[in-house]
């Protein structure tokens, strides 16, 4: 519970003060959250039925942040403004995590057993990311928002982009192929390159049919 308290203080400016004290335990819904988690799991753990995913649905309508009893969560995490965050069953995160709003730790409705995302220690998750599928991101990862990560990813890396893509690892800029799982075609780019040769092509017969017709 104090390392809890303190990864909020290490972690948000807005958090300081001795009333500041007062205002994380009483007004910070991620805090709640992760401690209605802690009690669920810990029921979950024992084989105790029904009750452990009772109170992992009164925390979810209380904070909006819906954590599954059975997921396992690491010391020191952090949930940032945490509305809408969704963590999975089978999910597992290491020490000193962070989490901003509109996270989804999910599955991709193809897997059974472990079928969400493991997460190693020191990452920071950004708004609006999902992290789909039995995957493993390794320690220190920056995750950005609105990231859809679906593979893989090395510790000590930066993740961006729909499909995401390793941008830079180990303080150096990556060269997409340097990468094999985020050397990968987006459909949507390739779809409306498409599209715009077949109008440049259609645009160009028009032109020569134009100039073939007689003058009158």
């Amino acid at each position: 519970m104090f390392r809890d308290i303190k990864a909020v203080f290490d972690r948000d400016p807005a958090a300081r003060g001795f009333w500041g004290l007062f205002e994380v335990v009483f007004t910070y819904a991620g805090l709640h959250a992760l401690w209605a988690h802690r009690i669920a799991h810990t029921l979950s753990k024992w084989g105790l039925p029904f009750i452990p995913r009772l109170i992992s649905q009164v925390a979810r309508f209380v904070t909006g942040i819906e954590i599954h009893p059975a997921a396992r969560i690491g010391a020191g995490f952090f949930i940032d403004h945490g509305m809408g965050i969704v963590i999975g069953e089978t999910a597992e995160i290491g020490d000193d995590c962070t989490l901003f709003q509109g996270v989804t730790l999910g599955g991709t409705g193809k897997e059974t057993g472990k079928r969400h995302p493991t997460l190693a220690n020191g990452i920071v998750v950004g708004a609006g990311a999902k992290i789909l599928g039995n995957i493993t991101i390794g320690d220190n990862v920056l995750i950005g928002a609105n990231t859809v990560v679906l593979d893989d990813v090395p510790p000590d890396s930066t993740v961006v982009g729909v499909r995401g893509r390793v941008v830079r690892h180990k303080g150096k800029r990556i060269v997409m192929n340097e990468l094999d799982h985020s050397d990968l075609p987006d459909p949507i780019i390739q779809r409306l390159d498409a599209l715009h040769r077949e109008i440049l092509s259609a645009e160009e017969e028009v032109a020569k049919w134009r100039n073939s017709e007689p003058r009158a």
